[in-house]
């Protein structure tokens, strides 16, 4: 994991899109099917767009039919962070980058083997790197 990133809210706001703002300083959520990597097939490495942390590789990614960037697992472990979130009245675990705080989105234990996990990303969080 890279050193801890510590930004104001205006040096964030300055950086990010009003999007990507709402959803990794505010834990906003974007809208279903509506993100750029709901449905993104190229091979990569999804990272965190407000630090650039690598998050994701795109071999973890599945088609949940959530409408949301959906994987597996994270590319290592000490990238995310999870936390208990029982906002909305619901109790869920929220996934954030260790690095800089990002919210991400949240992680369920419905998804496929061999983890069982799903992690539900908003693409506002993230950035992608295409293999070459």
């Amino acid at each position: 994991m890279a050193k801890k990133v510590e930004k104001s809210d205006a040096e964030w706001r300055a950086q990010l899109t009003p999007d990507q703002f709402e959803v990794t300083r505010n834990k906003g959520t974007e809208r279903a099917f509506t993100g750029k990597f709901w449905d993104h097939h190229e091979d990569g490495v999804y990272t965190c767009v407000a630090c650039g942390e690598k998050l994701f590789d795109s071999d973890t990614k599945f088609d949940s039919g959530s409408g949301w960037p959906s994987f597996f697992k994270p590319l290592d472990e000490s990238n995310v962070e999870v936390e208990d979130d029982s906002s909305h009245f619901m109790k869920r675990t929220e996934v954030h980058c260790s690095s800089c705080g990002a919210h991400l989105g949240h992680v369920f234990e419905d998804g496929p083997k061999p983890t069982g996990l799903r992690y539900c990303i908003n693409s506002a969080s993230l950035d992608f790197d295409k293999k070459d």
